[in-house]
């Protein structure tokens, strides 16, 4: 019998981290399926889960990597993938939350970008190249090759860059195509995907609030000592929450433009993360309403209770 293993998803700032702890409440531990809350002192900017937040329930995959720590998609399936059998040797169900599609991709349905596979030499010539010409030439050929992969890539993210066109030289398929056909295979475990979701014009009025909350609770200062460490040319600091204030330390924009380039950052990336879960994974969907939100996490305890107890699917 395959292992259960269910994964609350959806768009920032909908209400995951509580749907998630609700859950673990009656059947499990909580696995952040978040590529950047595993990052230390970024805690404002990801809207990292606190300990109160917790409810003194177990959580995995927070706070493991330093900020100029590189981390990949294989790397995360292959930690999570240790969680979700630890949890289950407890008895419990791993219930993994966030808003990182691929990530939650990787482990559910194995995912895997063969990594074993990695041609060095071509690896090694792209990087020569890259620092020869610079990166624009090349991500430029990324955006013709694959502009939905592109749209989720820095162009300073030359690993993943590198990576993509070696997929696409190698094999001749996309990351993109080469994600769906990854994804036709079959799950190791029995997922059970909640999505959560609102309506447009409240999920944006509630985000441009939580930014502006972020700010209040010392996103700024956050910032700030993330550049005085060191990592402002971080991988990680190419994050939503932390790369709009890059331009104000230097100079080159003011405080209230960056505040409204990450609002209208988050917003878009809302509107892609609804749309790809929509698009890749079999969800069962739930409308989320600020006002009540407790009245939609008990209907999907109800349901849940039906398919993991009742064996409903």
């Amino acid at each position: 019998m395959k292992k259960k293993v269910i994964a609350v998803v959806g768009p920032t700032a909908v209400g995951k981290t509580k749907c998630s702890v609700e859950i673990a409440k009656r059947y499990g531990e909580v696995i952040s399926g978040d590529s950047m809350q595993i990052y230390k002192g970024m805690d404002v900017g990801t809207a990292k889960v606190t300990e109160e937040e917790m409810q003194g329930i177990r959580h995995h995959m927070i706070d493991i990597k330093e900020p100029d720590e590189t981390f990949s998609v294989a790397e995360f399936k292959r930690e999570v993938v240790k969680h979700i059998e630890n949890i289950h040797k407890e008895g419990r169900i791993p219930i993994i939350a966030g808003g990182t599609g691929l990530y939650i991709q990787s482990v559910l349905y194995d995912y895997d970008f063969a990594e074993e596979k990695r041609d060095h030499l071509y690896q090694e010539a792209l990087e020569a190249a890259i620092e020869r010409d610079g990166i624009d030439i090349h991500y430029a050929r990324l955006e013709r090759i694959d502009p939905d992969y592109a749209a989720k890539v820095h162009k300073n993210n030359t690993r993943r860059v590198i990576r993509a066109l070696e997929v696409y030289d190698k094999t001749g398929l996309t990351m993109t195509e080469y994600a769906e056909q990854e994804t036709e295979r079959e799950s190791p475990y029995e997922p059970i995907l909640i999505g959560l979701y609102m309506e447009r014009e409240q999920l944006y009025d509630r985000i441009n609030r939580r930014v502006d909350a972020m700010m209040e609770e010392g996103l700024l200062d956050e910032v700030r000592e993330l550049i005085n460490l060191g990592y402002e040319n971080a991988q990680s600091m190419q994050a939503i929450g932390y790369k709009e204030f890059v331009p104000y330390f230097q100079g080159e924009s003011t405080l209230d433009e960056a505040v409204s380039l990450l609002k209208r950052n988050t917003r878009r990336f809302a509107k892609r993360q609804l749309t790809w879960f929509r698009n890749k994974l079999d969800v069962r969907w739930y409308e989320m309403d600020e006002a009540s939100p407790e009245q939609t996490f008990s209907t999907i305890l109800q349901d849940l209770e039906g398919i993991i107890e009742g064996g409903d699917e």
